[in-house]
């Protein structure tokens, strides 16, 4: 039976964010808010954990969780970025984007992309989730709350919790986030592709939204 925390989305009570910042400790899935939708998160050093969100989601091993950090100073014990891509990550984050980035040899397998060796890394505008990172002090494992079968994420928390109430172990309300996913950018080659249109402008990166894979 999954835990129920009201938590503002402007100041987040700290108490809260401590308890919630031990469930995950403990080996619990979060469903929280971002500044595109609700997601699930995890610890990130938690194998099991893992395996839960994505048996939610219905992902298989190709599919990449996102990497939550709080600002771009852990982006490079993750990710190998060039003076370029970083600078255009800078200029968007925090926001409603996942990058997909070439891994470092220090990321678990478990956590790139089994063939090549990438990882999604996104720094996320809310003040939950910044507090929630803040206080458990490394990045978290998360993504897009979306069922299989559907289309669209989740964004009531009392609609989280009655449907996922046995799958997860905190659902954590702070009103109804935007019901788009983060839009995903894979800056790996020579130009950025995209790869998933969601919430976020695509002029910083030279795309339209025809420029989909």
């Amino acid at each position: 039976m999954s835990q129920f925390f009201r938590i503002h989305p402007d100041n987040p009570q700290p108490r809260l964010i401590n308890q919630a910042v031990q469930i995950i400790n403990d080996g619990g899935i979060v469903a929280l808010p971002t500044d595109s939708s609700y997601a699930l998160a995890c610890h990130l050093d938690d194998k099991n954990a893992v395996e839960r969100i994505r048996r939610i989601r219905g992902l298989d091993e190709k599919q990449l969780l996102s990497l939550l950090v709080r600002d771009l100073s852990e982006l490079s014990n993750f990710a190998i970025v060039d003076n370029r891509n970083y600078r255009l990550i800078k200029s968007v984050t925090p926001g409603p984007y996942v990058f997909v980035l070439q891994a470092t040899k220090e990321v678990p397998r478990r956590l790139s992309h089994p063939s090549r060796k990438t990882i999604g890394l996104r720094v996320p505008n809310h003040a939950i989730t910044l507090a929630l990172l803040e206080a458990l002090g490394q990045p978290l494992l998360g993504s897009t709350l979306i069922l299989p079968n559907d289309t669209h994420p989740l964004n009531d928390a009392e609609e989280i919790r009655e449907k996922l109430e046995k799958q997860i172990d905190l659902v954590i309300d702070a009103g109804a986030c935007p019901m788009e996913p983060s839009t995903v950018i894979d800056l790996t080659g020579e130009e950025p592709v995209l790869v998933r249109l969601g919430r976020g402008s695509l002029e910083p990166f030279g795309l339209t939204e025809d420029s989909a894979q």
